[in-house]
């Protein structure tokens, strides 16, 4: 027997919340256990009810706020600046390749699509960034290398403009005697708005999740990232503990204390948590976005 409408949704609801939980169970279990004390960890392991609760991970953490609070300050300001940048970029690569009537269109294009295929490898790209383009210990090697345009989304934007902008329009709009540049900042920017919402979440999610380039061209810890900042945290905790027996008899205690576990919890909670506040105010645009953006 047939479902009927009402059925079909009761149905789609119950895998849509399954769907749903699904992705929200992971994140609570990482913040309880960050919240959870090493001991109950290690003895039980992860757990939605952990024996005992401890404040120890953050508390870790606060220690290192001075360090945290100015990574975090320049990833804000990294992001910012990179999104706005990169959109700007996009967009006005992308609108040519769009128009038809653009000379050797086809060919521009697949240069672009070229350069998802190939590229010239880490110690080709190092070298040319640090030596020709001198970005290493300066904030410019957190906002260029590798994110500041992608090939893909030059494409994903070139599609929507192929797609959802009227030929018709334009001509319109040249005929009323409108430039070029007055034709893509008052026509075709403000249709856009939901591949443009679309690809600055893209760029805003790649650089505050950045961490490899802060490793490769920063040395300079005071310039370092949130992203690098925490990794290079993970990194001095799983350095000591694993050298806790070369150290003196104090020392290897208190390095045994170390919330190793949980402060990796907590590390990846305060990590993620802008991203997951930000996000439902794109999220309509998003979905509209990459649904009328992908067909290539």
């Amino acid at each position: 027997m047939a479902l009927d409408h009402k059925g079909i949704n009761i149905v789609a609801n119950v895998i849509l919340s399954l769907f749903a939980a699904a992705c929200i169970i992971p994140f609570c279990l990482l913040i309880i256990s960050s919240l959870s004390s090493e001991q109950s960890i290690i003895q039980n392991g992860y757990s939605f009810f952990p024996e005992q609760f401890s404040l120890k991970a953050y508390e870790y953490l606060w220690i290192h706020k001075l360090e945290i609070g100015r990574a975090y300050g320049i990833t804000v300001l990294i992001t910012v600046i990179g999104t706005v940048v990169s959109l700007a970029i996009t967009s006005m690569l992308a609108y040519p390749l769009s128009r038809r009537d653009m000379p050797l269109a086809r060919l521009w294009t697949f240069l672009v699509f070229f350069t998802l295929l190939f590229n010239g490898g880490l110690v080709p790209t190092y070298l040319v960034y640090t030596q020709t383009f001198d970005l290493k210990n300066t904030i410019f090697g957190l906002l260029i290398p590798g994110l500041l345009m992608n090939g893909f989304n030059v494409l994903l934007v070139r599609t929507f403009f192929l797609t959802s902008i009227p030929p018709a329009l334009i001509e319109a709009a040249s005929i009323d005697g409108a430039g070029e540049i007055k034709i893509f900042y008052r026509i075709i920017l403000p249709l856009s708005l939901p591949i443009m919402a679309t690809i600055g979440l893209f760029q805003a999610i790649a650089y505050w999740n950045d961490w490899f380039n802060g490793l490769i061209y920063l040395t300079d810890t005071n310039l370092f990232g949130i992203q690098t900042v925490l990794t290079k945290m993970i990194m001095d905790i799983q350095f000591l503990t694993s050298n806790s027996s070369a150290a003196g008899t104090g020392a290897s205690q208190a390095i045994a204390q170390l919330p190793s576990t949980s402060v990796r919890m907590a590390i990846a909670a305060i990590g993620v948590l802008p991203i997951l506040i930000a996000y439902p105010f794109f999220q309509k645009y998003f979905v509209k976005g990459i649904t009328i953006g992908a067909v290539k």
